[in-house]
C-alpha cells in the first residue's frame, strides 16, 4: 500500500500561481507513475498531469493546462509537485494526487480556488 498526502492548495486570483505537493509513503518502490487529477463541482474527475517514476520521468498533460502547469518529481523526497501558473477560474476544484502501482491509490485532495 501507498499513502499520499497533498499540500499547497488555497485561494488565488486569476493569473496567479500555486504549487501543489504530494508526498508518498509506504510501498513507494512499487510506484510506476504519479500524477494529479481534479474535480470541479458537478463534474467528473479529470486528468491534469502525470509523470513516470520508474524511468525517464515522462510527462503527460491535459490540453487545458499545457504551457501553464508543470509536473515534476523529487525521488529523494518521494514527492511529486504541480506548479500551476496563469491560473484561471476554470482551474478551480479539488486536486487529487494519484499513484499507479498497477492498482490506483488516491490522496484525500486539496482545494484550489481561483477567483476572477
Amino acid at each position: 500500500q501507498v499513502q499520499l498526502v497533498e499540500s499547497g492548495g488555497g485561494l488565488v486570483q486569476a493569473g496567479g500561481s500555486l504549487r501543489l505537493a504530494c508526498a508518498a509513503s509506504g510501498n513507494i518502490f512499487s510506484i510506476n507513475a504519479m500524477g494529479w487529477y481534479r474535480q470541479a463541482p458537478g463534474k467528473q474527475r479529470e486528468l491534469v498531469a502525470t509523470i513516470t517514476i520508474t524511468s525517464g520521468g515522462s510527462t503527460n498533460y491535459a490540453d487545458s493546462v499545457k504551457g501553464r502547469f508543470t509536473i515534476s518529481r523529487d525521488n529523494a523526497k518521494n514527492t511529486v509537485y504541480l506548479q500551476m501558473n496563469s491560473l484561471k477560474p476554470e482551474d478551480t476544484g479539488v486536486y487529487y494526487c494519484y499513484a499507479n502501482l498497477g492498482t490506483a491509490y488516491w490522496g484525500r485532495g486539496t482545494q484550489v480556488t481561483v477567483s476572477s
